[in-house]
Parts: C-alpha cells; sequence; structure tokens
C-alpha cells in the first residue's frame, strides 16, 4: 500500500455551541490541513497520483473555507458544529468525490486548529 501525504492552509472563524465558554465566542484559527490519499498499485509513471492533482482538488476544498464564518457555510450550518472534527470529514467526504482514479481512497483528514491541537478524520474501509 502506498499513501500520499498533501499539506494545505486556510484561516477562517467559527462559533462551537456547548463547548465552552471561551469557544462559544466568535473566534478564529489559521487550519493547517493534512490529507492522504492511498492505493495498491503505482501507474504507468511510477506514481500513485499526481501531487499536483491532489493540491488542485484540495485547492477547490480549501477555497470554499478560506477566510469565511464556518457557521454561515452549507456543510455546517443548523445541525453540524465546525468543529475541527467535522472540517476534517467534511473535507475528507469532499475530496474523495474529487478524485475519480480508481483504487485510490482519501484514507484520513488532520485538521490542525494550532501548533498543539488537531483532530484527525479516518475514513473507514467498505
Amino acid at each position: 500500500m502506498y499513501e500520499l501525504k498533501v499539506i494545505t492552509r486556510f484561516a477562517a472563524a467559527h462559533q462551537l455551541k456547548m463547548v465552552s465558554k471561551k469557544c462559544e465566542n466568535l473566534h478564529g484559527h489559521n487550519w493547517k490541513i493534512e490529507a492522504c490519499v492511498a492505493g495498491e498499485n503505482l501507474n504507468h509513471a511510477g506514481v500513485l497520483i499526481d501531487f499536483g492533482e491532489i493540491k488542485k482538488h484540495l485547492s477547490i476544498i480549501v477555497g470554499e473555507l478560506d477566510h469565511r464564518f464556518l457557521n454561515e457555510l452549507e456543510g455546517f450550518r443548523d445541525q453540524v458544529a465546525p468543529s475541527s472534527e467535522n472540517i476534517a470529514a467534511l473535507i475528507a467526504k469532499r475530496l474523495q468525490t474529487a478524485i475519480r482514479e480508481p483504487g485510490l481512497r482519501v484514507t484520513r483528514v488532520t485538521a490542525w486548529e494550532s501548533d498543539d491541537a488537531c483532530a484527525t478524520y479516518t475514513v473507514a474501509v467498505d
């Protein structure tokens, strides 16, 4: 099994309800996102997938989050809190939809909200 990791960043604000009083205030983070894609076989060029392809897809996904108030976005409005956990899950699901190469799958996405705090969404294998 081969696994590739791509890192990207974005800045955004959010509010978390029912977590702690401090987090209920509007606040922002400079998020660091680590996305991992895995597969069993290399292509004719000897790579799993071009890093540029993963970066292109992540750029589009993260571009929708960058410099936004996450609570107002469709993926987080009303029922789903824009927590690190849910940000990681949202990015993982959208990235998997964007990658159309047979045999490739997103294995995990980690959302760092600070240098010492992150959440990882690990994609279950069917």
